[in-house]
């Protein structure tokens, strides 16, 4: 369970840094922001971004047992 509510947080956490970044123009070099269309809307995302954030998510919950 702890797995899944870290990848919800990093999801927010990924969707806040790649709109704010990416909506500058830059891919930030190892972010790899990139942009993706979606019904005629561009949204921003990162994986590097959304795999840190679940594991020091996840992490910051095992620690909190």
């Amino acid at each position: 369970m702890d797995l899944l509510k870290s990848v919800i947080l990093a999801v927010i956490l990924t969707g806040c840094i790649a709109m704010v970044v990416g909506s500058q123009g830059t891919s930030a070099g190892p972010m790899a922001i990139f942009a993706v269309k979606m019904a005629g809307h561009k949204a921003y995302w990162s994986w590097p971004v959304f795999f840190g954030g679940t594991g020091l998510a996840w992490s910051l919950m095992l620690l909190q047992r």
